[in-house]
């Protein structure tokens, strides 16, 4: 074998290996690039063809694989710590008013400093709200509307 195509076997190697250590998603399709430059050089093609198109095959892998792989590779991942609390119910323990910028709440036996998602609407003490987002340490909650409260304000306008 030629110097070229040991060269694009051991690139081609490093990127594999470098994609298993980080499994980022960075390397893999450089690795691709790679293969494309070791066939080519198997072929006999100039050295700036096999350049050429290494880069080429990577740049088409990278642009139109990526977002694909991306949406499929993270769909079975957990929620974790914080994230996992979005969607659940927290009692208030102080009320909620953003213009004073107090609130607390109450979620798996813990105390989170509360803000309210309508940014005019106060939360009393004892009120049960959904926590719908995270903004730094503070969790953003909206009160939960029950369906008697949804009709009477239907019928009330």
């Amino acid at each position: 074998m030629n110097f070229q195509v040991i060269t694009w076997l051991v690139i081609l190697v490093v990127m594999v290996i470098a994609e298993f250590a980080t499994m980022g998603l960075a390397t893999i399709w450089f690795a691709g690039g790679a293969v494309a430059g070791f066939v080519a050089a198997l072929a006999g093609a100039p050295v700036p063809v096999q350049i050429v198109l290494f880069f080429a095959v990577s740049f088409v892998l990278l642009i139109f694989t990526r977002p694909l792989v991306k949406k499929s590779f993270n769909i079975k991942r957990e929620k974790t710590n914080a994230e996992s609390l979005i969607g659940e119910n927290a009692v208030v323990l102080e009320p909620i008013d953003n213009l004073t910028a107090s609130g607390l709440v109450q979620i798996r036996g813990q105390e989170w400093t509360a803000r309210a998602k309508d940014r005019s609407q106060k939360i009393p003490k004892d009120e049960i709200v959904k926590i719908v987002a995270i903004e730094g340490v503070k969790l953003i909650v909206e009160k939960i509307v029950e369906e008697n409260e949804t009709a009477n304000t239907i019928f009330e306008e």
